[in-house]
């Protein structure tokens, strides 16, 4: 058996205030940690500053890597985890800005960098695309990373997982109008890949948009391991802040595969479509 334990975070940052986020974001690694042994922590996209902020994600983008990964690769050795988080990168020329998921490691070292490739709406005004889809191979297993709307591609996570990946961590700013959206499309990929999801949603609001929550570990059948679908507010009904923790078996990945033949039985020849540019 290859055990391991993750924990996702429902979180809501503060708008453009990233040094307040990065302070929330580490005593929450410090609550999971402290309270039980996890592998890997997952946050949401852009929680280090929220998502609607325009021009002024040019202010805040760093390198990478820079102080904010530097401080949270700290925090990863200090606990001797994995951790995943949404923040926004620059390249050498100031201008160009990515809304990128990091992965650090338990040796406080930077492990992988994903750029969001499928952008959406005023997204595409404020970042770059990126144009790679990594495989971070780990002592825990291999991680791929997803963030967002790149879930709504089930190309993404079927080419991750032709890459090896045993889970896909996805960092999401999804909105509360479209949240069986999410928790569909979150399902649809485990079946389809016989993969384990691991998502972590947002929750608040920023200046026009609200955000849903309903973070969730999905199994390779499916199977919910973990949901914070309940986290919600008496009184008002809106999702909170929070966390939630599974134990996942990844050899549960190769059986799956073994049984249903998703992947070996594929005719990539049939589906020569798939790569033209519509």
């Amino acid at each position: 058996m290859r055990e391991i334990t993750v924990a996702i975070v429902q979180m809501k940052p503060e708008l453009g205030e990233p040094e307040d986020n990065l302070v929330k974001m580490s005593e929450m690694i410090s609550r999971i940690a402290s309270q039980q042994k996890v592998d890997l922590i997952v946050f949401p996209e852009l929680i280090t500053s929220g998502n609607e902020l325009g021009v002024r994600f040019t202010d805040i983008a760093q390198r990478v890597p820079g102080p904010t990964v530097n401080l949270i690769a700290q925090r990863a050795n200090d606990f001797g985890i994995y951790i995943a988080f949404g923040m926004v990168t620059k390249e050498k020329v100031e201008s160009v800005l990515y809304n990128s998921a990091i992965l650090v490691g338990p040796d406080g070292e930077l492990v992988e960098q994903y750029n969001k490739v499928h952008l959406r709406g005023e997204e595409r005004m404020a970042f770059r695309e990126g144009f790679k889809l990594p495989v971070a191979e780990t002592e825990i297993g291999s991680i791929g990373l997803v963030i967002g709307y790149d879930l709504a591609y089930p190309e993404v996570t079927r080419s991750l997982s032709l890459e090896g990946a045993d889970m896909v961590c996805v960092l999401a700013n999804w909105e509360t109008a479209n949240i069986d959206e999410w928790k569909t499309y979150m399902r649809a990929r485990a079946y389809e890949n016989s993969i384990f999801m691991i998502g972590a949603n947002r929750v608040g609001e920023d200046v026009t948009l609200n955000f849903g929550g309903e973070s969730l570990v999905v199994g390779p059948r499916g199977e919910i391991f973990a949901s914070l679908e309940d986290e919600t507010d008496e009184e008002t009904g809106e999702p909170m802040e929070g966390f939630a923790v599974a134990r996942i078996d990844l050899d549960e990945v190769r059986k799956n595969r073994e049984d249903f033949q998703f992947i070996q039985t594929r005719q990539p020849t049939v589906y020569r479509s798939l790569v033209r540019k519509y």
